[in-house]
C-alpha cells in the first residue's frame, strides 16, 4: 500500500468522515448520464483510502447511500447497487492486502441478498487488518440509526438487562452501528453544499466541519491532507476554556 503523502501534519485528525457529494454534477457537467459519475466517485475512494496511512488517518468513513437515496430513480437505484457489488468483487482482495478493515454501518434490511452475502463476506476476509478501518454507510441514515438503537435499548430495559436509572449519555453510543469506532474527529462534505444530510449526528457532535466546493471526483489526496493540515491548527476545547 503506498503512503502518499507521505507526512502526517501534527495533530491531524485520527478519525475523518466523508459525504461523497457531487456524482451526479460532475457527469452532468461532462454530458455523461449520472451513474458514470457515480463509477468515476467509487475509484477515488481507493486514492483516498491509499493516502490515509501517511495522513495518521486510521478510521475512514465514507457515506455511500443514505436512507434518504431510495428516492432517486429506479434506474439510478439499480444502477447503484449494481456499482456496489462490482465494487466489493473487484476491491476485496486490494483491500485486504493493504491492511484495510471495511465495516458496513446502515440497515441491510432493504439491500438484496447477493450485496449483503458480498458485505458479510468483504467484513470477514478483513476482519484481522488494523491499518486503516474504512467503514461504509450503506443504506444509512442517522436517525434511522438512532431509532433502530433505541429499540434495542428499550428492549433491553424490558427484559431486565438495563436499568432505566443507569442509561445516561453515555449507554446510547452502545447501541449505535458505530459503537466499536470513535467519534468522527472531522468531517467533510464535498460539492459546496453545506448541510450534513442526516450523516452521524449523534457520534459528529463535537467534529470539526470542512464544507468544500470539490465535486467528490475531483477530490485528491492532496486536497484531503490540505483539510488535515487545516485540522490540526484548530483550537479544539469541547466547551472547556483553556487557561
Amino acid at each position: 500500500m503506498q503512503d502518499r503523502p507521505s507526512s502526517a501534519p501534527e495533530g491531524g485528525p485520527r478519525h475523518v468522515a466523508i459525504i461523497m457529494d457531487g456524482n451526479g454534477r460532475w457527469a452532468t457537467m461532462r454530458g455523461r448520464p449520472r451513474l458514470f459519475g457515480h463509477h468515476a466517485g467509487a475509484r477515488r475512494v481507493r486514492e483516498v483510502v491509499e493516502a490515509c496511512p501517511g495522513l495518521g488517518i486510521k478510521y475512514l468513513t465514507i457515506f455511500a447511500f443514505s436512507t434518504e437515496n431510495w428516492k432517486r430513480t429506479q434506474t439510478e437505484v439499480a444502477g447503484l447497487m449494481s456499482l456496489f457489488r462490482r465494487y466489493i468483487v473487484k476491491e476485496t482482495r486490494a483491500l485486504s492486502q493493504r491492511g484495510v478493515r471495511v465495516r458496513f454501518i446502515g440497515d441491510r434490511v432493504r439491500l438484496d441478498a447477493k450485496l449483503i452475502a458480498l458485505m458479510d463476506d468483504l467484513e470477514a476476509v478483513t476482519a484481522g487488518n488494523d491499518r486503516v478501518h474504512l467503514t461504509i454507510a450503506l443504506n444509512y441514515g442517522s436517525r434511522d440509526e438512532v431509532a433502530r438503537a433505541t429499540k434495542r435499548l428499550a428492549q433491553d430495559v424490558a427484559e431486565g438487562r438495563l436499568r432505566p436509572e443507569d442509561v445516561d449519555e453515555e449507554t446510547l453510543p452502545r447501541y449505535l452501528d458505530t459503537h466499536v469506532l470513535p467519534d468522527p474527529d472531522l468531517v467533510i462534505r464535498t460539492s459546496g453544499e453545506a448541510r450534513i444530510s442526516n450523516f452521524l449526528l449523534w457520534q459528529s457532535a463535537y467534529a470539526e466541519y470542512e464544507f468544500i466546493d470539490t465535486l467528490w471526483p475531483d477530490f485528491t489526496a492532496d486536497e484531503l491532507r490540505g483539510l488535515c493540515v487545516s485540522y490540526s491548527t484548530r483550537d479544539r476545547r469541547f466547551g472547556a476554556v483553556k487557561t
